[in-house]
């Protein structure tokens, strides 16, 4: 749905709501990052436009058709004037569009992403279900055991251990619960977006809508934003003895005002460095119930052995995550993460995506857990390149991972042992 407002002078007057992918909110800032709004092409232009608007002329006996060019301000406008017998002929202006496009520099694809990966206490199935998934993409894939934190497989460990990158959308999970926490809103309450468009939580978070999350980061400011965000586990390590993982970035100071203030940290996560693993940390969270473990990536079968899950903190979200889980679905449903359906539909699987760029580079995250016949298996895939990398392939990605994982049987002999259990006979 999008809201249509006026062009002046150049400089747009107000946001375009959209329920395209990754749902950006169109800006008037010129020096403002591109972010995307869905698709390859969509996410890397940033287009000027007006809606051609009519005024009703006077009736008139005989067929005309004039075109005349006028300034308007400071653009060409070609005016059709049209007349006829009818009454209701019109005169039409149409403003010409412009396009930007941004330059990547970056490579979406990448060889021997495993070059150096410690591998012998991963599990052999999820590893190579996550590595036929990721292919040639340069990014990495990270599969969590929420139940205890157990790193189950980590392709491409570079990446994930390095130190982060923008959050994009996916930031969006901690807006959603901190608003939640502080009573601002709940998942049906309706905020209003300007005029008469009204969003809740569940459509801005299945559609990743920018003006929602820059209206509640407003609303929550940013001292609250970042306590809720450090809280979650943003701005400090992850994992436990981990040996290689670099801390992401949480800054102690909002965005200036100049460049989007809190709104857009909400929003694209700017100015905040997330790790993959850190944002597997909080997924895990919302699958487990609220229990932010430290993650563990066991190195050999000695580890696996004496392996036990360590808590980090207990989060006061149990409450919180039915209010946030419909939006999560409904974003692999019918939103950003659509297309991981296109190649998975076996069981439910709730996710966020996130598409954004800095300097020539583009990042895809997708973040998911999945009720699965086994229990819960979270995923975190992140992507970085040029054109190709965004949010919706991280989710076809994911789609990719839990086929792989079916089609290997991964799931199935725990369900027979359940049938059998129950007596069943088939």
């Amino acid at each position: 749905m999008f809201k249509w407002v006026k062009v002046v002078g150049g400089v747009l007057l107000g946001l375009v709501v959209g329920s395209g992918v990754e749902g950006a909110a169109v800006t008037s800032s010129a020096n403002v990052k591109h972010r995307s709004s869905g698709t390859a092409h969509s996410t890397t232009s940033t287009r000027s436009r007006t809606v051609a608007k009519t005024s009703k002329v006077t009736k008139t006996s005989t067929k005309t058709a004039t075109k005349s060019t006028k300034t308007v301000n400071g653009k060409s406008v070609v005016a059709t004037t049209v007349s006829g017998r009818r009454r209701g002929a019109r005169t039409k202006l149409a403003v010409r569009r412009t396009r930007h496009y941004e330059h990547f520099s970056a490579n979406s694809f990448a060889d021997n992403l495993t070059l150096g990966d410690v591998t012998d206490g991963e599990e052999p199935l999820v590893r190579a279900a996550a590595i036929e998934a990721l292919g040639n993409m340069n990014g990495t894939a990270l599969a969590i055991d929420p139940s205890s934190g157990r790193i189950l497989a980590m392709v491409n460990q570079k990446l994930a251990l390095s130190r982060g990158a923008e959050p994009c959308s996916t930031i969006k999970l901690s807006v959603a619960l901190a608003a939640l926490e502080e009573g601002i809103v709940k998942r049906d309450t309706p905020v209003n977006l300007g005029g008469k468009y009204h969003l809740t939580l569940t459509e801005a978070l299945a559609r990743s809508n920018n003006a929602y999350f820059e209206t509640l980061g407003r609303s929550l400011g940013f001292e609250r934003v970042k306590h809720y965000a450090n809280e979650f586990g943003l701005g400090e390590l992850a994992g436990y003895h981990i040996q290689g993982e670099q801390l992401g970035i949480y800054p102690d100071e909002a965005l200036p005002a100049s460049l989007g203030g809190v709104g857009r940290m909400c929003s694209f996560g700017e100015s905040v460095s997330m790790t993959p693993l850190q944002l597997g940390a909080l997924v895990s969270a919302i699958a487990n119930g609220g229990t932010l473990y430290y993650l563990q990536h066991p190195e050999n079968a000695i580890d696996i052995s004496t392996f036990e899950p360590r808590i980090k903190r207990q989060l006061n979200i149990a409450p919180l995550i039915p209010e946030i889980v419909d939006g999560m679905q409904g974003a692999v449903m019918y939103g950003t993460a659509r297309s991981l359906r296109t190649n998975f539909n076996q069981f439910p699987v709730m996710g966020k995506t996130g598409t954004c760029s800095n300097n020539g580079t583009r990042f895809g995250w997708f973040a998911s857990y999945a009720d699965t016949p086994n229990g819960r298996i979270v995923t975190v895939f992140f992507l970085e390149g040029g054109r190709p990398t965004f949010g919706p392939k991280a989710a076809e990605l994911t789609g990719n991972f839990y086929q792989a994982l079916w089609d290997k049987s991964y799931f199935h002999p725990k369900m027979q042992a359940a049938t059998g259990a129950l007596g069943g006979t088939e």
